[in-house]
């Protein structure tokens, strides 16, 4: 019998494989290294730094806010006089610190986080395979990934500051921001566009390694059926990357030819910009950016949420000791999803005037999308009826994950009807809705799967203690902060008042059930700095577990069934002792007749899986 389908007791003669390559510096070994684990390591850490600073500049907002024309304690004359004179955040500053933060948080951060870090850590170990399909092309993409981030750092202190004109980068406006300066090539919004083409050719990079791997390396016995869901949704979210993503570069292209080269592609003729007429050939369209911009932005909502959909129905089953329920339903769910994110863009442009038969079809698309969506978070929750539940910081961030994505979908049924959006189109309502799928949504599974895996890649357990002080706090400031801007939204608050809405004070619309509503400007914005505060015991755990978390005792400390935990702890080179083969579906917990209640992927029938200390010395 192999040692993958045995007891896995082994000697340090197992692991004379990993002698055999060569000796590496730690600059190869670790910085410029072509191994996936690695290479996943370095996006999470990255995208969890780009996470950390998009956090930061929502924080300064949320005082400009809260508190319009008072001095922003600590950080408000590290601004300079020019962005925040008498430190007092400018409207300037707000624009640019609103478009930074959309981009950071959605481009650098979640996207990188769930699909990049997550998927390239863990997807190749649940399919067997011995690295991903090409790693020269993947360690290409997270250096493209990292040049895009830098730069886009970098145009923060530019003389012209950072882009300024909302994370969506709507022409012409974006086309003739900042073009008064000598040199049009460093300003913030030139940077821009250059910092998207490198993120998404790193995504396209990516996605196309995702695609090959899955198709072409699982290992012997992992048929279709037998691939576990994360599998499935990084191969879903693979297509809409390479699918969407270059529409959005080709209109990131056609936008500095604009700036640069004095092209029309979005610049309408007449264009006054300063009180003269623009030098422009004109005749460009404003629409066909929005058209370009959205083909990309709602499927890249469920690039957004499918990692994170993907992470919790592994962390479910594992923690509930309960098959995941509905395992076909939820592939055919997925599939349908990422078909249907491709003909619903336009619902985030009624605004623009389309006729009543085109918005028809668009309300009725984006209808028909809830409908899979409701299949996979259905699916989750029956999961857990009658299972044995163990409570572990990660499962908490699970459980957690369903009403809070449940919640940022039924808010957003009411935008499918463009009746509706006239009314929420840029308001508060909106911010809610989307946070509430990406914040306490997505975040949280990804939370989830940084707990769940985190003993697989480091050989020790987070502290469960920091893990709660973590938990319970992020959960009550993230309804805190983004539930009253539902109430707002319906009030008629607009999304980008830099003083919150102050002009709504003496209106009929400034109360709610005899509450004004500028005071929950307040209530939110210390929501916020409460859910940084929140962060503190995650970060100090992330770290301080390395060296001195509770060492696991198996490589399979969970007693989970899917293939990575079949690994030496953490995985050396080659990821595997020996081939492995699969014999049974992803998610065998409690079979009728088994010894335990778990039966690993990589076990026959009738053997026994060792509890044991098992690769790890």
């Amino acid at each position: 019998m192999s040692a993958v389908t045995a007891h896995h007791d082994h000697s340090h003669a197992d692991h004379a494989h990993e002698h055999d390559h060569p000796k590496q510096s730690f600059l190869y070994k670790y910085i410029f290294s072509t191994d996936h684990k690695v290479i996943g390591i370095q996006y999470g850490l990255t995208a969890m730094c780009f996470l950390l600073w998009g956090f930061f500049l929502m924080m300064v907002m949320r005082w400009s806010i809260a508190f319009p024309g008072t001095e922003m304690p600590l950080f408000g004359h590290l601004m300079g006089e020019r962005w925040a004179p008498g430190g007092v955040v400018s409207p300037e500053l707000y624009n640019m610190f609103g478009a930074m933060h959309g981009t950071i948080m959605v481009f650098l951060g979640v996207v990188p986080l769930g699909f990049a870090a997550f998927g390239n850590y863990i997807m190749p170990l649940q399919i067997g395979a011995v690295d991903m399909a090409f790693p020269k092309l993947n360690a290409w993409s997270y250096w493209l990934y990292f040049i895009g981030g830098v730069l886009m750092m970098l145009s923060f202190f530019l003389p012209t500051g950072a882009a300024q004109v909302g994370w969506t980068n709507y022409s012409p406006l974006a086309t003739t921001a900042q073009i008064d300066v000598k040199n049009i090539f460093f300003t913030g919004q030139t940077q821009w566009l250059f910092s998207m083409v490198f993120l998404i050719s790193s995504s396209l990079l990516g996605s196309v390694n995702f695609i090959t791997t899955i198709l072409n390396l699982r290992c012997k016995g992992m048929t279709w059926m037998r691939l576990p869901f994360f599998c499935w949704a990084m191969l879903v979210v693979g297509f809409l990357l390479l699918l969407a993503f270059p529409p959005l570069e080709v209109a990131a292209v056609m936008q500095l030819a604009d700036r640069l080269f004095g092209s029309s592609f979005f610049l309408p003729t007449g264009l006054v910009e300063g009180n003269k007429h623009l030098d422009i050939a004109g005749g460009g369209s404003p629409l066909l950016y929005q058209h370009l911009f959205w083909f990309l932005g709602h499927p890249e909502v469920y690039v957004l949420i499918l990692p994170a959909i993907a992470i919790v129905s592994d962390v479910i089953p594992a923690n509930i000791r309960r098959p995941l329920w509905g395992y076909k339903s939820m592939i055919y769910g997925v599939l349908t999803l990422g078909f249907l994110s491709f003909i619903v863009w336009a619902h985030h442009m009624y605004l623009t005037g389309m006729g009543p038969v085109v918005s028809t079809f668009f309300q009725i698309t984006t209808v028909l999308i809830s409908v899979p969506s409701v299949i996979l978070l259905t699916c989750l929750m029956i999961s857990l009826w009658g299972g044995s539940i163990r409570f572990n910081s990660a499962m908490l961030f699970a459980c957690a994950f369903l009403p809070m994505f449940g919640i940022g979908g039924l808010t957003g049924l009411p935008l499918a009807f463009s009746t509706i959006d006239l009314y929420l189109h840029d308001t508060y309502y909106v911010i809610g809705h989307f946070h509430y799928v990406v914040a306490p949504g997505t975040i949280f599974g990804l939370f989830a799967g940084i707990y769940h895996w985190y003993p697989k890649m480091t050989g020790r357990f987070m502290n469960e203690t920091l893990g709660r002080l973590h938990f319970w706090p992020s959960l009550v400031c993230m309804n805190l902060l983004f539930s009253p801007m539902l109430i707002q939204g319906m009030a008629g608050f607009h999304r980008r008042w830099h003083d919150g809405g102050v002009a709504f004070a003496g209106t009929s619309s400034g109360d709610w059930m005899g509450i004004p509503l500028l005071r929950l400007n307040e209530v939110m914005s210390f929501a916020a700095w409460g859910l940084a505060i929140a962060q503190v015991p995650f970060i100090l755990n992330l770290f301080f577990s390395i060296k001195g978390g509770k060492k696991v005792k198996s490589d399979n400390p969970w007693q989970a069934t899917t293939l990575e935990w079949a690994t030496p702890t953490p995985p050396g080179h080659g990821n595997f002792l020996q081939e492995p083969v699969v014999y049974r579906d992803a998610y065998d917990y409690s079979v009728p007749g088994a010894e335990t209640d778990y039966s690993p992927q990589w076990l026959p029938e009738g053997v026994k899986p060792e509890e044991k200390l098992t690769h790890m010395h």
